[in-house]
């Protein structure tokens, strides 16, 4: 396993990635949005100009980024954008895109399972033809408020059981975050065993209770839980990163900051602790 954090695509990140010890980034697809509107030959040569720039650096990238409401829009829409990020990706020799399935708020989540269907087996397909993996990230997005709706299908082992089910793809994985499990209350190592093999990247991020706003407003109201980096929260990292060990798990890792209190000058700070969190666990 290699240790990285997720980002946009610059020479700033780079530098910050290598200062702090990082080996992978996780890579926004989108800092590269000019070429994948532009067609291959502008992909390719982005591809090789960035493939340059991390060389020179010693990093290497473990998953693009393509984080987007798939289900909102129209399935051929949704198969043109990925087949033109999974064409990056291979160029850029990356194999993990990490992603949401997203979600069509108004329906159900089994009315959203059948637009799943719809919009996900063509791009199972084409990932499948490359040698891609789709990693659906585990993010609610907006199912900390109420009523449930949210923009990402793909938050709990029971919805992942069904998405998997109605397109049957090895492609089709997930990007386990356990920060998004743990305020749910769902058991995070629990579900990494019984999805073993369907984790392709994992994500870390942490969770704070408020243990006083959860008992005045209770899990209806606001401000209960918080993101924090690895280290200034409640998940056991020596458990996790030992669970992934134990399940075989031979991906990367990326550091998804959003922890308030280390943002603006402070966020590279941010980044070094949860290194120094994380390196002695996975043996960095």
């Amino acid at each position: 396993m290699r240790l990285g954090y997720l980002t946009s695509f610059s020479q700033q990140a780079l530098r910050t990635a290598r200062e702090i010890g990082f080996s992978v980034l996780e890579v926004d697809a989108s800092s590269w949005r000019r070429a994948l509107e532009g067609g291959r030959g502008e992909i390719r040569r982005a591809a090789a100009e960035a493939k340059a720039s991390l060389a020179e650096h010693s990093l290497a990238i473990s998953a693009l980024a393509f984080y987007e409401n798939h289900l909102a829009s129209a399935p051929g829409e949704a198969k043109k954008r990925f087949a033109a990020v999974m064409e990056l990706a291979e160029c850029l020799g990356v194999s993990v895109i990490a992603t949401m399935a997203g979600r069509q708020p108004e329906k159900s989540l089994s009315e959203n399972i059948v637009v799943f269907r719809r919009v996900f087996s063509p791009i199972a397909k084409i990932a499948e033809r490359m040698g891609m993996r789709l990693a659906f990230e585990n993010w609610p997005g907006g199912m900390d408020r109420f009523p449930h709706r949210g923009v990402n299908i793909a938050y709990s082992p029971q919805a992942w059981e069904m998405m998997f089910d109605a397109v049957s793809s090895s492609a089709l994985g997930l990007e386990f975050d356990p920060s998004h499990l743990y305020w749910q209350q769902i058991d995070h190592i629990g579900a990494l065993q019984e999805f073993a093999d369907r984790i392709y990247h994992v994500h870390a991020k942490d969770t704070e209770i408020m243990g006083g706003s959860l008992a005045e407003g209770g899990i209806y109201g606001e401000g209960w839980w918080r993101y924090r980096l690895p280290g200034f929260g409640e998940v056991d990292w020596a458990e996790f990163i030992s669970a992934l060990y134990e399940i075989g798990y031979e991906g990367d890792i990326a550091i998804e900051h959003e922890d308030g209190v280390f943002s603006d000058r402070r966020f590279p700070l941010g980044l070094r602790l949860a290194y120094n969190h994380l390196a002695p666990l996975m043996g960095i």
